[in-house]
Formats: C-alpha cells, sequence, structure tokens
C-alpha cells in the first residue's frame, strides 16, 4: 500500500513540473479544446447566446467557434436590463454565420418585448427556416406575426408557444390559435394562454392538421363559443392538460394510441371517445369541478373508461369529489383491472371551501340516516372529514388488490405520512386517517 501511494505521489509531481513548464513556454494543455468541432458545438448548443458568445475569449481555437452553433438560445433573463438584452440580440444575428443551418430557437422574455426586436427575431427565423426543427418563444407581443412565422416553419418537429397579447392575458380578444394550421413533421406542441376557436357543429378541433403529433399540452388555454372539444389523432401518446378554462360540455377523444393522460384542473368536463381505453398512466388532480351540477358522476364515467390502465396518480380532493357519488362503493367496476400502483397525493381539503362543506354535509346526511343522535354528538366535537374519504381505497382496487398504494404530499406540516411506508395499503390509510397535524 506505501508503494502505491509513493509511486501516486510521485506520478503527480512529475505532471504537476511538466505542467509548470508549459505554463512558462504558454502551452498549457486545454483539453477541452483537444475534442473535435462537433461535439464543442453540441456542447455550446445548451448554454444561452450570451454565454456562448463569452467563450471566445478562452483561446483563439475558440474566437469564431460561437457563430456556427446551430441553436440560438435568447432569454432576457439572462442580462441585467432589457435594454442591454434588445442591444445583444442584433448583433448577434448579424454576425451569426448565415450558411450554418438554424435549426432550433428558445425565445424567453418574462413581459413585453419592443416591436422592433420581436420583428428582427422573427425574420430571421423566416429567412432560416429551411431546417427549423424546434421553435420556443414565451413573450408578450404581437401574437398574429409570431403565428405567420410559425406557419411557415414546415420542418418544425417540436414547438413550444406561450404568447400573451401586449394589452394583457388571454381574454375574448386575445391570442387565438389559427383554426387550420399545417405543420406535417411536428410531433411535439406545447400551448400556453390560448384561445381555441368554434368550427363546424359547436365544436373546436384545433389540432387535425398534425398528423404526427405524439405529445400535446394544452396549459392555461380556453375556448369560446364551442360546446366540444375534440382531440383526434392516431398517434398522440402523451396528453396533458393543465389549469384551462373549458366552459364545454364534453372532450371528444379519438386517440388509439393515448399511453399517459394527466389532468389538473377545476373543471370536468364529459370525456367520450376511445380516448380513455388506451390509457395505461393517468394522472388527475381537479378541485371542486365548477359549472356541473355532478362531477363525482362525471368522474365515475372516467372510470369506467380506464380499462387497461396501470398506475394512477389521483389527489385526494378528487377522491373527495368521487365520494360524493351515492351509494359509489356498492358499485362494481368492470375497469382498473390492470392496476399495479396508485399513489394517493395528499391535499388539505380546507383549501377549496366549498368542497369541504359539501363532503361535510353528505358525511352528515348519511350518518343521520342511522341515529340523528351521533350528529349531534358530531357537529358539538367540529365534524372535519378525513382526508381520504373511508373505503375509496378499497373500492378502486377492487379488481387490483395486489397493487400498491404510495401517499404522498406536499404538506408535511399538515399532514405527517412516512414517504417510505412498507406497511399494507389498509395500514397506510389507517395511519394517514389519524396522523393529522391539528392547525
Amino acid at each position: 500500500m506505501e508503494r502505491r501511494i509513493l509511486r501516486s505521489t510521485k506520478r503527480r509531481r512529475i505532471y504537476e513540473v511538466k505542467n509548470d513548464e508549459k505554463a512558462e513556454n504558454g502551452e498549457i494543455d486545454d483539453m477541452l479544446s483537444n475534442f473535435p468541432d462537433g461535439i464543442l458545438l453540441h456542447i455550446l448548443s445548451f448554454l444561452d447566446a450570451k454565454y456562448a458568445v463569452q467563450t471566445c475569449v478562452l483561446s483563439t481555437r475558440w474566437r469564431n467557434l460561437w457563430k456556427l452553433i446551430p441553436t440560438l438560445i435568447l432569454h432576457s433573463s439572462k442580462f441585467s436590463t432589457l435594454k442591454q438584452f434588445s442591444k445583444f440580440v442584433p448583433k448577434i444575428l448579424t454576425l451569426r454565420d448565415t450558411s450554418i443551418s438554424l435549426h432550433a430557437l428558445d425565445l424567453d422574455r418574462h413581459g413585453h418585448i419592443e416591436p422592433r426586436i420581436l420583428k428582427k427575431i422573427l425574420d430571421y427565423v423566416c429567412s432560416h427556416n429551411t431546417h427549423l426543427q424546434k421553435l420556443e418563444i414565451s413573450l408578450r407581443g404581437d401574437h398574429r406575426l409570431i403565428m405567420r412565422t410559425v406557419s411557415s416553419c414546415h420542418a418544425l418537429t417540436s414547438l413550444k408557444l406561450s404568447v400573451w397579447n401586449r394589452g394583457g392575458s388571454c381574454d375574448n380578444s386575445g391570442t387565438r390559435f389559427p383554426k387550420s394550421l399545417s405543420l406535417p413533421s411536428l410531433t411535439n406542441l406545447n400551448l400556453k394562454e390560448f384561445i381555441f376557436s368554434c368550427g363546424e357543429n359547436n365544436c373546436a378541433e384545433p389540432f387535425f392538421g398534425f398528423t404526427k403529433l405524439n405529445s400535446l399540452v394544452i396549459d392555461c388555454c380556453s375556448i369560446w363559443d364551442a360546446k366540444t372539444l375534440k382531440i383526434s389523432s392516431e398517434t398522440l401518446v402523451n396528453l396533458t392538460m393543465h389549469k384551462n378554462i373549458f366552459y364545454i360540455d364534453k372532450i371528444e377523444l379519438s386517440t388509439s394510441s393515448l399511453c399517459t393522460f394527466t389532468y389538473t384542473d377545476c373543471f370536468i368536463p364529459r370525456i367520450c371517445g376511445t380516448g380513455l381505453a388506451s390509457v395505461k398512466q393517468f394522472y388527475v388532480v381537479v378541485t371542486m369541478g365548477q359549472y356541473l351540477e355532478k362531477p363525482g358522476m362525471v368522474l365515475r364515467s372516467w372510470l369506467l373508461d380506464l380499462a387497461n390502465v396501470t398506475s394512477l396518480t389521483i389527489s385526494s380532493t378528487t377522491l373527495q369529489i368521487l365520494s360524493l357519488v351515492p351509494e359509489l362503493l356498492e358499485l362494481k367496476l368492470p375497469s382498473l383491472c390492470n392496476l399495479k400502483s396508485m399513489e394517493i397525493k395528499l391535499e388539505p381539503l380546507e383549501r377549496s371551501r366549498g368542497l369541504f362543506n359539501k363532503v361535510k354535509d353528505e358525511m352528515l346526511k348519511r350518518i343521520a340516516a342511522k341515529s340523528m343522535k351521533q350528529v349531534f354528538e358530531l357537529q358539538r366535537a367540529g365534524l372535519k372529514p378525513p382526508p381520504i374519504p373511508d373505503g375509496i381505497v378499497a373500492f378502486l382496487l377492487q379488481n387490483s388488490p395486489s397493487a400498491k398504494v404510495h401517499i404522498t404530499t406536499k404538506y408535511p406540516d399538515i399532514f405527517k405520512i412516512k414517504q417510505d411506508d412498507k406497511s399494507s395499503n389498509e395500514d397506510k390509510v389507517e395511519k394517514c386517517q389519524t396522523n393529522i397535524v391539528t392547525a
């Protein structure tokens, strides 16, 4: 052992001496610069343009390398002032090697962007869109100009847009998504703060032109003058719907390949079609279910269509809404037969006062049917619904009793649970019901 240590120390001293000699002659090794240009450009493509340009001071080898990067990441947050950002953008667009194809552009400005700067960037995109595959834009500006640019990029495979009008956020005259947009190569689409307009038969079908779509994210969007949102795609695998404002009756899914469906919202529309039958991972977090008289019944209809789901993630508030269905626990489910795991995300019921009161009233009604005396006792004691409705877990697992249950929460100050609890499903739920920190 001592000999190995001595040999290692000797080698280190020799290396240090050689480096000292090279340093004196200005020949110190630069291991990064020994990589070929292709690898260096790949590394630089992950950097914001500001930092990529700064590498020009490293050595002669790096002086013009940044001009050859096939991606442009322009984030105003990387600059101390908007004025600096506005000066930087025209310079980099002018100095970049125009013979190099542009493969990706990521433009992010938290707030309003100067019209001349936006126009300069979009003009550059239009003149370099032949090989542009990835486009991300997040800002407040002229959405018509942006959408015209997008429609010219026929090679796009990935598109992410979050666009606000200069006057404010999305409203009835806000950022409207085109009724027809042809992007034949598009596989990934992420939209935020858009309005989908009504087409034929009181139906909004904004995505029918994307024949290769694999992943779709709809975030904080809305629909006007339509009763139905229709999503038809034979290739769609992942669908995420988050905090949308949908004043609609139903969502029609014709998505035979849909595998993962994530739904987080306060609206609970009916889902029809064949979409849910193919889903294997289902993530659902809903609150009271505004603008619907019987949201629990709608949720129950969702569950009945989950024939092939293997992984279910569901919030405790969603379970509370589901528990409002009369005689729910007596229902024999024809679905959830292939369930392998279920995660319950605990959320404070008190955060939704309307739902809290509704669940509490329903509990009192059920108890009153058996004993009014017990109702008065519970009212005096301060009745508080359990975080997970009694019997709901067993109801969901009736066709998959061996499925593993995981109970998690983002509110450790309210709930006391062990994330690595290896006890049985019933014991986990029982512990959860009793281990609530009193405020």
